[in-house]
């Protein structure tokens, strides 16, 4: 497994990584050094799952020590990117002494052609949706090399697109995705990296139903005229571990489905105005609410963030924490009714498990169109009204879209409630994981003769 530097993708190839070890499998796991440690405790098969540290070179610009993408503003990814490459070596070096039968990878465009000489077979493992990928990473957007995206190219999906209506990108969308065409340090641009390693790899692979995201599979398929394996949707194992004293003492306070969870993952660093539209939305619902988000640009503490007077406000019914927290745990208690999500994949998978009504304000790359899949495919979901030329939102549209879902006796709550019902139960289908892996597992075998 050599995912890119980011929780976000190294958390999906551990939960792979599991599922292969469960099966008896042996794997290898690059990693950066230091980052290990925070994630030992989801090895749950340690016997089989082994875990090679890679020693992230120092790059200009890269701050010192900084492993991951949590470590560093996201507009640094680039920098960040070039550190990643030049672990090359020693990625060649792990896979002359292990000599594995497969790889696992995402960026680094360069693998396919090492691991071919080496005599071991590539798959592209996609940590993002079929729905968010066929969007944008495909041949369809015929952006050749030196050429770059404006944002009304990416507007309208790409020929062939399934559900192109409902997927059509507002304007600051659009906008967002035009950073994958842009090339720096002289290097290769991100939709270069990533369609590039899907061309060379043997075969792509997708956390993903077909029952879901059947036809965006199928368009991806036709376009890289590749075979994709499915695992399934992987989903975290119930966890044992308590919450946390603090957060089930606070929680169990309120009564049953009440309170609003509000998180927008590991990276997200948001502006400072629209942060303050956020927590004064959700303290406009009357509702009690956790929120757990980093300081925002500028701010070195959340509490130099918050509005004036917040904190009296709210006093007893709203936190706002900027640490870590449990966040299976805090949406599988009986306190908490509506989580607001910025729809990044490992979250839109824990919001469709859960028994929370959902609320979006995706922040970036692939969310938008999980979003859309979300809201307007599998109706499952509430997004919050913004601004079309840059994705503006106030508090009263977030007041709203979380009224919206959890106001007794609201039409459009009973619907999305209903809609989510029927996901949640088909995901918790028993088997139904066990079956994706069984047949991703002989495929796999397949590849191999």
């Amino acid at each position: 497994m050599f995912p890119w530097f980011a929780m976000g993708h190294i958390t999906p190839f551990l939960h792979l990584s599991n599922k292969l070890a469960e099966k008896g499998h042996k794997v290898t796991f690059l990693i950066p050094s230091n980052t290990q440690n925070k994630f030992n405790h989801l090895n749950h098969h340690p016997h089989l799952i082994q875990f090679i540290p890679l020693a992230v070179p120092q790059v200009d610009g890269l701050p010192l020590g900084a492993e991951t993408m949590s470590d560093i503003p996201v507009h640094q990814a680039p920098v960040l990117a070039v550190a990643f490459d030049l672990t090359k070596d020693q990625v060649k070096i792990a896979l002359e002494n292990l000599k594995p039968n497969l790889i696992f990878f995402d960026f680094a465009y360069w693998l396919p052609p090492l691991a071919e000489s080496l005599g071991v077979k590539c798959i592209f493992f996609s940590v993002c949706s079929a729905v968010s990928t066929s969007y944008i990473l495909v041949p369809a957007r015929k952006l050749y090399k030196g050429q770059h995206f404006s944002e009304h190219d990416l507007i309208e999906p790409p020929k062939g697109y399934p559900s192109g209506s409902s997927m059509k990108h507002l304007l600051f969308e659009a906008k967002d995705g035009v950073y994958f065409s842009s090339e720096f340090n002289g290097g290769i641009s991100f939709f270069h990296r990533l369609t590039t390693s899907m061309t060379e790899s043997q075969a792509l692979c997708y956390r993903a139903c077909t029952e879901m995201e059947g036809p965006f599979i199928d368009y991806f398929e036709k376009q890289y005229n590749k075979e994709i394996l499915l695992t399934g949707p992987i989903l975290p194992k119930p966890s044992h571990t308590p919450l946390e004293e603090r957060w089930a003492k606070w929680l169990d306070g309120f009564k049953q489905e009440s309170v609003v969870y509000c998180a927008f993952g590991s990276e997200c660093v948001m502006e400072k105005d629209q942060f303050q539209e956020l927590v004064l939305g959700l303290e406009q619902t009357g509702l009690p609410f956790l929120v757990r988000l980093k300081p925002p640009f500028g701010c070195e503490t959340l509490e130099e963030a918050l509005p004036e007077g917040f904190e009296e406000r709210v006093k007893g019914r709203g936190v706002v924490h900027g640490d870590w927290i449990q966040q299976q745990q805090i949406l599988s208690h009986a306190s908490v009714g509506c989580f607001v999500s910025h729809c990044g994949f490992g979250s839109m998978w824990e919001s469709l498990v859960s028994s929370c009504q959902i609320v979006l304000v995706p922040q970036a790359g692939d969310q938008h169109a999980n979003a859309k899949f979300m809201t307007k495919e599998l109706k499952v979901a509430m997004d919050v009204e913004r601004r079309e030329e840059d994705g503006w939102f106030t508090k009263e549209s977030v007041c709203k879209a979380v009224k919206l879902v959890m106001d007794e006796g609201s039409e459009v709550g009973e619907q999305v409630r209903a809609n989510h019902l029927k996901w949640k139960d088909f995901l918790l289908t028993e088997d139904l994981e066990t079956s994706y892996i069984n047949n991703f597992m002989i495929k796999l075998h397949d590849i191999l003769k």
